[in-house]
């Protein structure tokens, strides 16, 4: 039963992984990529000395950490409020309409974000900006907006996702908590801080150290597609993933890309078992109560 897993895991994970060779190669591809020539740390060396190791590394963790949180906050938010309806019928239709974002295709959603942003013809800049009174802006050609038009996505597109995880936690609460703090005079809010934020908070914990295991990795058509591979926006955009990609469609240079590639992979690795090794021992104390 375990042989398709373990093959797939081996034809997709582990033999692609013979491709970090490149990453120390001088790539001539009429030799071949193990006959070419040795570089050593060479394409490593040209990566951080340029100015886009810094900033790739920078919004990548950035973008991430803000993710985490604000996803968190947003996630658990909506799952509360979801535990609060008690009609079966709207439950199931809110859930349903909060998780449709997470369903659409991020190719999708860059354009649904250029019909709000669009200089001649979205939303904000034919209909909303008019009417405060503020000129239009192309936001597509000013990099300072996008730090908080990226989180703002990325929230309405998975938080829907997140908190089904958080309201299968909350659910599982035991009934006669909130009946007895009822009793006692506590209100909504004093219930969730009291009762429903601390018996989740294994759960919290947990699936905020596997998000942080993953810090290194971004959302490629988050950070590509919505920004429409716009140049001007490269300082607030560009990520690892993206760098990774455009190194080696646009400029060629496999063995560069190759190495942020490397690069990622080490610290990404590195961050799982940091976060892999809090985990366990977080369950373990757990377990001890």
């Amino acid at each position: 039963m375990m042989a398709p897993g373990l093959l797939y895991f081996i034809i997709n994970n582990y033999l692609p992984m013979f491709g970090m060779v490149i990453a120390f190669k001088d790539i001539n591809f009429a030799k071949g990529i193990l006959a070419s020539d040795w570089a050593g740390f060479k394409n490593f060396e040209y990566l951080f000395k340029t100015r886009d190791a810094w900033i790739i590394t920078r919004n990548t963790i950035l973008y991430n950490g803000s993710f985490i949180i604000i996803n968190l906050i947003a996630a658990l938010a909506v799952a509360i409020i979801l535990n609060e309806v008690r009609s079966k019928l709207l439950k199931k239709f809110y859930q349903s309409f909060i998780l449709l974002p997470y369903l659409i295709s991020m190719v999708i959603v860059g354009y649904l974000v250029y019909a709000m942003l669009s200089m001649e013809t979205g939303f904000l800049n034919k209909s909303l900006l008019p009417m405060l009174g503020i000129e239009p802006i192309a936001w597509y050609s000013e990099s300072k907006y996008w730090p908080f038009i990226l989180p703002l996505v990325n929230i309405w597109k998975t938080a829907g996702y997140l908190c089904i995880v958080y309201l299968a936690s909350i659910v599982g609460i035991d009934k006669e908590y909130y009946e007895a703090a009822t009793i006692d005079g506590a209100n909504k809010w004093q219930q969730i801080r009291s009762i429903t934020i601390p018996l989740i908070t294994p759960v919290i914990m947990i699936m905020t150290l596997l998000q942080i295991g993953r810090i290194f990795y971004s959302d490629f058509g988050l950070f590509y597609q919505v920004p429409l591979n716009s140049g001007a926006l490269l300082d607030t955009t560009n990520v690892i993933d993206t760098y990774v990609f455009r190194a080696l469609i646009n400029l060629g240079d496999i063995a560069m890309s190759s190495a942020a590639g490397v690069y990622q992979s080490i610290v990404g690795f590195a961050l799982v078992v940091v976060a892999n090794f809090i985990t366990r021992k977080i369950n373990k104390d757990n377990a001890l109560f």
